[in-house]
């Protein structure tokens, strides 16, 4: 939750807007500054004074204790100027808020957290949970000193500029080892935790028994991802409350699921109270990994709970991400994360070049020419398998015409795919020329280099056929001239000479020019595979220079009050 305190008219104006906006995440502190301060700090995760920074700073004081438990503050001035991280930039999530208090209110964020300010990845801010000298290797990092990574296992990290070898070390790890005095531990949530109980057993022999077959095994609690067991015992209170205390979700399977899976340790107990010979270990291996910890009981007399440990290996994130059309206002906020996540870049160097400033320090850039769009999408998934976070990007959305096909074609099930939708070229030059996609439309690509002309002429007739508003993509090109006009003359056969038809040159860029003409009027050899071409259908209009495709065709005759 979100506390929000203001003390004057404007900054409840402020607030007000905020609380709004966020109705579920907020709540607003009333009655004098200091006491909804205190108030907020005490119930909240986080806060937003609409105060002075001096004025925040004196309430704050008192109450700072451990910038790992406290919540983050953001400060936001009277005129609503800026929205400034205070305290917690990165541990209380204030850094992150202050940008998203700053979209809202339109107010700059002001964010003077060290790395944040240089582009890099906080140590804290890689989503694991962190350990160590932080501080100290955070610092070896800015000032360029050679940090070396030691990954016991492969898991897809954002960037970090990490070094062969250095003085500093960042380990990631499960297991539990104490971090050296120029040392970061990272704990990767590898570890899953099979758990089998008694009806009744107590939460402190459940905890017990994990505790303890975690130490003897030299594994770290913080790496536990989640605890897992059978269906029957999925509100099992000892269970459920075990995995609260942990801060972990608890994964239930059906008995018949982990009936199949083969185990060391089958046991007739199991199969006759929930119907499968093993539940912990089962539940652990269900979906894969290396058996740590075979069951084993707790100690108590009888035993009441049994567990199992398995280590999962990490698993590479193949990201495919759309640009959009070219206009930095038009790549979606999705998209720019995903491209500060990711610690492989992969794509086309034009694209490349395009968000060049947004990609992080340490981050490893694989860039390739046009024609080369299979080897590039064999390139990120390769590269997603050896465990990495990887981003590949294409213009417009990654789906259409782009490279998330390519790329999906290529990848399987060992890996995570993540697709982040884009504007597409269509979208971009239908806003431009008005509202020519209004009604039923379709997208063909006029390039024969991997479809049979036959083929792509047979869709354009299909299109004409049915009346449907048509955007062609890669129309005309030096080497291919002679599409565009048949596929135009195909068009005609059902549509009168007069069809608007809108033309876009890169959309949304600065060189961006539009126009609209018919489908007699265009002249093919003004367009190249720089242009969208739109062609109306027999409802589309010219109205005051827009081209406009009426939702229904029946909206053309209603009266005018049933519009």
């Amino acid at each position: 939750m979100i506390g929000l305190i203001s003390a004057t008219a404007a900054g409840a104006a402020a607030r007000d807007r905020l609380a709004a906006a966020w109705p579920d995440r907020t709540r607003v502190y009333e009655g004098p500054a200091g006491e909804a301060v205190r108030a907020a700090f005490a119930e909240c995760d986080r806060l937003v004074c609409f105060l002075a920074t001096g004025a925040t700073v004196r309430l704050l004081a008192p109450l700072l204790g451990d910038k790992a438990a406290d919540p983050g503050v953001v400060c936001v001035d009277e005129g609503g100027r800026f929205a400034v991280s205070l305290v917690g930039g990165h541990g209380g999530g204030a850094n992150e808020l202050a940008y998203e208090v700053a979209e809202l209110l339109g107010a700059e964020p002001v964010v003077t957290t060290a790395t944040d300010a240089v582009g890099l990845a906080g140590l804290d801010t890689l989503g694991l949970p962190v350990e160590g000298a932080v501080a100290a290797v955070s610092r070896a990092l800015l000032d360029g000193e050679p940090v070396a990574l030691e990954a016991e296992s492969a898991w897809p990290l954002p960037p970090v500029p990490f070094a062969e070898q250095g003085a500093y070390t960042v380990r990631l790890t499960d297991r539990d080892v104490q971090a050296g005095p120029q040392e970061v531990l990272l704990r990767p949530p590898s570890l899953v935790v099979g758990v089998g109980a008694s009806k009744g057993a107590p939460v402190e022999e459940v905890l017990g028994l994990i505790g303890e077959a975690l130490r003897e095994a030299g594994l770290s609690v913080r790496s536990v991802a989640e605890l897992a067991t059978v269906d029957a015992k999925s509100e099992e209170p000892g269970i459920v409350a075990a995995a609260e205390r942990l801060g972990v979700p608890l994964v239930t399977y059906p008995a018949d699921e982990l009936a199949a899976v083969s185990v060391p340790n089958p046991s007739d107990a199991p199969l006759a109270a929930v119907g499968t010979p093993s539940v912990a270990e089962a539940a652990a291996l269900r979906r894969g990994g290396e058996l740590l910890v075979p069951k084993r009981k707790s100690a108590a007399r009888p035993a009441m709970a049994t567990c199992a440990v398995v280590r999962r290996p990490g698993r590479g994130r193949l990201a495919v991400v759309g640009l959009g059309p070219g206009a930095r206002d038009l790549l979606t906020p999705r998209a720019a994360a995903e491209l500060r996540r990711a610690s492989v870049l992969v794509g086309l160097d034009q694209y490349v070049d395009q968000i060049r400033d947004l990609i992080r320090p340490g981050t490893l850039v694989l860039e390739s020419g046009l024609g080369a769009e299979e080897e590039r999408a064999r390139t990120a998934v390769a590269q997603a398998r050896k465990g990495h976070a990887v981003a590949l990007i294409g213009s417009g959305d990654a789906g259409v015409y782009a490279m998330a096909s390519p790329a999906l074609a290529e990848a399987s099930d060992d890996i995570d795919v993540i697709g982040v939708p884009g504007v597409t070229a269509a979208l971009a030059a239908g806003a431009i020329l008005g509202a020519p996609l209004g009604h039923d439309h379709v997208s063909i690509s006029l390039s024969d280099l991997h479809t049979p002309w036959e083929v792509i002429e047979r869709r354009v007739r299909a299109a004409a056929e049915a009346d449907i508003v048509v955007t062609f993509y890669n129309p005309r090109s030096r080497g291919r001239d002679w599409q565009l006009p048949k596929a135009l003359a195909v068009l005609a056969e059902h549509r009168e000479p007069g069809t608007p038809v809108g033309v876009v040159r890169n959309a949304s860029r600065p060189d961006e020019s539009a126009r609209l003409t018919t489908l007699a009027g265009l002249d093919p050899a003004t367009v190249d595979m720089m242009t969208v071409v739109t062609v109306g259908n027999t409802a589309t209009r010219d109205i005051a220079g827009r081209m406009v495709t009426p939702r229904g065709y029946r909206w053309q005759h209603a009266p005018e009050g049933a519009r």
